[in-house]
């Protein structure tokens, strides 16, 4: 920490509550205002707690990476010619004379999605002098709109369940804590939420057309340049998504399920469709290399987690054949979800992430317990259900099956996390008013 960002920083979030207030009333409703501004504090001291953690428990990582080795130079460069440090903002691999002495100290360049982090950090930066806790603020702020635009949407369509929504979007810990830092997951957490609240708007409500592309476009951008994984999972459950939610407005009942099928399978072939243009730019996470490029990341991430003493886990053999990946999928699907267990912690962060983990786990079986299994496959009638549960259930897949570090686990899955508890929330309303209704029609 330095001297300005004991000046920088009060300023900016003097400027930004003052915009949140003012602004607030076009965002909320008498149900959701209360959650507005507390939701954006949590993201803000989650910001600066993930420095604070770099900074004194782990020396330095992923956040000094893309700040202190990373847009400080371009910061640098702009002090010495503004013109070198904004060619260095839209630069990409390449090296030249003029930027040369900059680049070459950053050690992201070259690689793309995390040299993106960078240049957003600079841009940033160039807001702030360059201040570490102020950038991390600005960061926290581009995630704020993203998970807001999620709760914002889903509490247009469970309104109802408005406490619940803002537990599922605003406050997992993980959530506010791992996706408000200088971090790819803030970016991609951001662009999640843009991209959700864009398709809704465009496919369901019809409106703010021109407004929703745009940002959906940018999400996309965002995500498909620093996590393209992330959009492997999401557009076949947005996918499903519009068409369900299509399908529930057709009210002819007979009609409705004579044309189901073949609204479902233009969805499949949609998605499908979706995820091979986006592997088709990129060779590591096309249909034909993905197999490969899952073996090849967790194999490097389980190596360095054992060489460095950290806490990784394992799925069994390194058999990434179709066959070995169906065989992992289960247990996949559970690590990413309920682990790590408590007893598998082996340092303070780990806590949190156990500690939610085994709330998760808890919920769950008391969902199931009550009744709740008698409506899980009842849970895909329901178009934001259904989304919710696919891209989560697919997320976990994905992180669980390649990850094999809990450190890192902890911050690879917070982009499903809200849609996850959202899913259960669901489920477990549906059980409870089956309950309710169960005991009212007992004693009449």
């Amino acid at each position: 920490m330095e001297v300005k960002d004991l000046l920088v920083t009060p300023i900016l979030l003097l400027l930004v509550y003052a915009g949140m207030y003012i602004s607030r009333p076009a965002f909320t409703n008498k149900d959701t205002r209360k959650y507005f501004i507390p939701g954006f504090t949590l993201k803000v001291l989650g910001a600066i707690m993930v420095g604070v953690i770099y900074q004194f428990y782990y020396k330095g990582g992923d956040t000094f990476t893309y700040f202190t080795n990373g847009s400080r130079h371009i910061w640098e460069a702009f002090l010495n010619d503004p013109a070198t440090g904004v060619k260095l903002i839209f630069a990409g691999k390449e090296y030249d004379p003029e930027t040369y002495m900059y680049a070459r100290r950053i050690f992201t360049y070259g690689d793309i999605p995390s040299y993106f982090v960078v240049r957003v950090s600079a841009v940033f930066g160039l807001m702030t002098f360059h201040t570490y806790s102020a950038v991390a603020v600005l960061f926290a702020l581009m995630s704020f709109t993203g998970v807001w635009a999620i709760y914002s949407v889903f509490y247009k369509i469970k309104p109802h369940m408005h406490f619940e929504l803002a537990v599922a979007c605003l406050f997992i810990p993980s959530v506010f804590f791992w996706g408000s830092g200088i971090l790819k997951d803030s970016l991609t957490l951001g662009a999640v939420g843009w991209m959700t609240w864009g398709i809704y708007r465009i496919f369901v409500e019809k409106k703010n057309v021109v407004l929703s592309v745009i940002l959906v476009l940018a999400g996309f951008y965002i995500v498909y340049i620093v996590k393209i994984y992330i959009l492997l999972c999401f557009l076949p459950a947005a996918m499903l998504w519009i068409s369900m939610q299509y399908l529930k407005s057709i009210r002819n009942q007979v009609f409705r399920w004579a044309i189901a099928p073949m609204i479902l399978i233009i969805a499949a072939g949609g998605g499908y469709y979706a995820v091979i243009k986006v592997g088709e730019e990129n060779a590591r996470y096309n249909i034909e290399s993905i197999a490969s490029t899952a073996e090849a990341t967790a194999r490097w991430i389980h190596f360095v987690s054992e060489r460095d003493g950290g806490s990784g886990y394992t799925l069994g053999d390194y058999d990434y054949s179709p066959a070995g990946v169906l065989r992992k999928t289960p247990a996949a699907i559970w690590v990413s979800l309920y682990r790590p267990y408590l007893w598998e912690v082996k340092n303070p962060v780990m806590l949190m992430s156990a500690l939610e983990s085994v709330t998760f786990l808890l919920f769950t079986l008391w969902i199931l317990f009550r009744g709740g299994h008698r409506y899980v496959t009842n849970v895909f009638s329901d178009p934001l259900a259904a989304f919710c549960l696919v891209f989560a259930i697919s997320f976990a897949f994905a992180v669980g099956l390649t990850t094999y570090n809990f450190g890192s686990l902890v911050r690879y899955k917070i982009p499903m996390l809200p849609f996850f508890a959202t899913a259960l929330f669901i489920l477990n309303y549906k059980v409870k008013s089956s309950r309710n209704s169960s005991f009212t029609a007992s004693t009449v």
